[in-house]
């Protein structure tokens, strides 16, 4: 009376069952058991049964379509309605739903005959276990497609984004390079004119070397977006090596000093002389100041002060801080501005605290370290970022995942 287990073929039998199992060895003990049970109450029995036995592991599709949370379990298909036992007393759940069952299956034939439904609406009735396995194959097979056409839609979303970061970050070392041509081209011009000071050997020498060096920085953004066409998990790829944080601050602040001119702003620096060497990609680490101090240069007013200072914070730590008495961010807003394409409502009009933030905020993860804001509206702001301390001993390390971090 038992069906083979190795298919799901349909079966007159009136009762119908089906027994998901997994494969540790006391599983099959209390298979054994189910059918031994099972022979016995059918000898009393006016009504046939078919079991067939499920290894949850060859068939995951049906433990999903029946949403089966735990096995052994038993599922009475037929008669209707549907039935699903489960735990590890089922001998006994069975004798006690038995004698119901063939009661149901009583009422179901008299149903039949009083209705007299033909052959085809009794096997509609009944069911057929291999079509709905073919169903619930195909609709597994339908949920699969749509979890990789979701999972591609996500991929190219993330590679977009990073790529309009990256586009977004073109255009700090598009502009000075800019500056720096148009002072060499003056210089050309002013050699015997009214401002010969333009055409110094010192100052074209100074603009040649600026020239060059926002070239390099446009030809490692250009290779960046050119590697999150090809691979977006390759864009914000760091290269750390020994450096002196605080002279590549000094060179920033330097580097925008045309900017802090523009709107009179005071600026002023806190960088002890006695600072640590970071471990750290000193482009990538170029990139987040120039973006911090980018940001408050735009919402500092007219005559603000802006300072950059740094903290030896611990023994593996070194902490960047740029600070600014603008506008400050609302509390609400602080924890949102590093999140991808967030726009604060002040600034729908005004470029800043968007793609900026965002990738500032994987550039210092990157490190091992932390960037936060402490900011009171109208007050002005204090972004903070920390990177390794350096070790002679990591000379040859060829990745910041060798620094131990530390989440101080």
């Amino acid at each position: 009376m038992e069906a083979p287990a190795q298919s799901l073929a349909s079966s007159n039998a009136p009762l119908q069952l089906l027994l998901f199992v997994d494969e540790r060895p006391l599983s099959r003990e209390r298979t054994r058991q189910i059918r031994k049970r099972l022979q016995e109450l059918a000898l009393n029995s006016p009504h046939a049964y078919t079991l067939q036995v499920v290894k949850v592991a060859e068939q995951p599709h049906l433990v999903e379509h029946f949403k089966l949370v735990a096995t052994p379990s038993l599922i009475k298909i037929s008669p209707e309605p549907r039935q699903i036992l489960a735990g590890t007393n089922l001998v006994a759940q069975i004798e006690n739903w038995w004698t119901r069952w063939q009661n149901s299956i009583d009422d179901a034939l008299a149903r039949q005959a009083l209705a007299e439904a033909d052959e085809e609406t009794g096997k509609a009735q009944i069911g057929s276990i291999a079509q709905s396995a073919e169903v619930m194959r195909l609709t597994d097979e339908n949920f699969q497609l749509k979890r990789e056409i979701a999972e591609l839609e996500n991929q190219l979303q993330f590679k977009d984004h990073l790529m309009a970061v990256l586009a977004h970050d073109l255009r700090n070392p598009l502009t000075a390079l800019s500056i720096a041509l148009e002072t060499l081209e003056m210089g050309i011009h002013q050699r015997n004119g009214k401002h010969p000071w333009i055409s110094t050997p010192e100052l074209m020498a100074q603009m040649v070397k600026q020239a060059r060096e926002q070239a390099r920085s446009l030809d490692r953004l250009i290779t960046d977006l050119l590697q999150v066409a090809r691979d977006s998990s390759a864009a914000l790829r760091i290269q750390p090596r020994e450096l002196d944080l605080g002279k590549l601050c000094l060179e920033v602040l330097d580097r925008l000093q045309h900017q802090f001119q523009a709107k009179s702003h005071q600026v002023s620096t806190d960088i002890p002389g006695d600072l640590p060497k970071v471990y750290a990609d000193p482009e990538r680490v170029k990139q987040v100041l120039i973006n911090l101090l980018d940001n408050a240069i735009k919402y500092t007013p007219a005559g603000g002060a802006i300072n950059l200072s740094i903290l030896h914070r611990t023994t593996q730590k070194v902490q960047v801080s740029v600070c600014d008495n603008g506008l400050g961010i609302p509390a609400e807003e602080q924890a949102r501005i590093f999140e991808a394409r967030v726009r604060l409502k002040r600034d729908e009009t005004t470029d800043g605290y968007g793609f900026g933030l965002s990738v500032c905020k994987q550039i210092v993860q990157a490190h091992y370290g932390h960037l936060w804001v402490d900011s009171e509206p109208n007050q002005g702001s204090c972004f903070h970022f920390t990177l390794p301390v350096y070790y002679p001993v990591q000379r040859s390390d060829q990745s910041v995942r060798k620094q131990q971090p530390d989440n101080q």
